[in-house]
């Protein structure tokens, strides 16, 4: 079972971004982030809005309460040197992305 910190990491690590950087764009203190990235804490809903905002994700893909991710099947072969979770990742962050937008309805430009 994927924990929510666990998600968040994967988030964290997918933008690129450490713990302090993650401070500075979210307000939330690097003591706190750790605490939350290793399941020591729960986050409060405010600070995964701020989190996915910052990641660049949807915050189903930090709560796990996205329905796309029991919908995707995947199969495919990685290419130079990728990891095949970190291509499954990508794959469904998109697809997260485009279901929220047609959730939204927000229109998508060709």
């Amino acid at each position: 079972m994927v924990t929510v910190g666990a998600r968040v990491q994967r988030a964290v690590d997918a933008a690129g971004l450490s713990q302090r950087q993650l401070e500075a764009a979210t307000g939330i203190s690097q003591a706190t982030l750790s605490r939350t990235l290793r399941g020591e804490r729960v986050a409060k809903m405010n600070e995964l809005i701020a989190i996915a905002q910052a990641t660049g994700c949807v915050l189903t893909e930090l709560t796990g309460t996205s329905m796309v991710s029991e919908q995707v099947q995947c199969a495919a072969r990685s290419a130079n040197g990728a990891s095949m979770d970190s291509m499954y990742a990508q794959v469904l962050h998109f697809l997260e992305l485009d279901a929220y937008l047609d959730d939204q309805a927000i229109a998508a430009v060709v």
